[in-house]
């Protein structure tokens, strides 16, 4: 993967994530700041942190789960672990995280 396949499939990524997460009704605060760093803030006041890491061509997840790296299969983000999807497996770190459930996805 090159460096521009790379910024446009994690722009889009992270294009769908915002949208996903505008629609979550269960009081998730976030913000994407300089850096393509986006913060989800949960009423308890933990965070999970999704970042670009341009240089492994990889996308960070942080929660109170762990860390995972996402890395392009060629159809979907994929956790280099496990194989987990990543709208999936943040689905379901946001469920814990929050309490209640999460349902983010493209």
């Amino acid at each position: 993967m090159t460096d521009s396949e790379y910024k446009t499939l994690a722009d889009a990524f992270f294009g769908q994530l915002e949208q996903a997460l505008e629609q979550v009704d269960s009081g998730l605060d976030f913000e994407l700041a300089a850096g393509g760093v986006l913060e989800i803030e949960f009423d308890d006041g933990s965070k999970m942190v999704v970042n670009r890491q341009a240089p492994m061509h990889e996308i960070w997840v942080a929660s109170k789960s762990g860390g995972f790296h996402y890395r392009w299969d060629g159809a979907h983000w994929r956790d280099t672990r496990s194989g987990d999807e990543i709208f999936t497996a943040m689905s379901a770190m946001a469920s814990q995280q929050s309490g209640q459930a999460v349902r983010l996805g493209p």
